[in-house]
């Protein structure tokens, strides 16, 4: 398998292994403990391999995690442009960080996304979440170094396994 299609699987596979996370089902107690899979993916792709993540790619990935979760139609694919455009823009600056710096961001990515959906469901009506509702992107921040590093080091032994 040539190099292209073998970094075009380990892409595609990471994407539908963050929908099957994102649509794990957990105890009630434990659900705002999941972070945003597809988010964090998503942020790993944009800084790596800018070309293959664009707004339009963002809000189809979006539009398909409305239709798996069953939530509002548009929420998910609205909060991954805003979030894949902010990456893009800043994608340069973000490439060179240390890990821990990266996560960091991470996580201002992350509470960011959740203020846009704390936006969105306020104008749908809904009520204001718990307290609770803010510790995602906390997990997503400590779950960042393990996606970095596993979707790096899968990347770096595909461009070793290359003649």
């Amino acid at each position: 398998m040539n190099r292209q299609r073998a970094q075009t699987w380990l892409y595609i596979s990471s994407i539908v292994l963050a929908f099957l996370l994102q649509l794990l089902p957990l105890p009630q107690a434990l659900l705002p403990f999941k972070p945003f899979w597809l988010a964090l993916v998503l942020i790993y792709w944009a800084i790596e391999v800018p070309e293959r993540i664009g707004l339009g790619l963002a809000f189809l990935l979006g539009l398909a995690g409305d239709v798996l979760a069953g939530e509002l139609l548009g929420e998910q694919a609205l909060r991954l442009v805003i979030l894949a455009f902010i990456v893009l823009r800043f994608r340069s600056r973000l490439r060179f960080f240390p890990v821990w710096q990266q996560s960091l961001a991470v996580l201002a990515l992350l509470l960011n996304d959740r203020v846009v959906q704390l936006m969105v469901r306020g104008f749908s009506g809904e009520p204001m979440p718990s307290a609770a509702y803010w510790i995602a992107p906390v997990i997503g921040m400590l779950a960042w170094p393990l996606v970095f590093l596993l979707l790096d080091d899968l990347r770096a032994r595909l461009r070793a396994q290359d003649p």
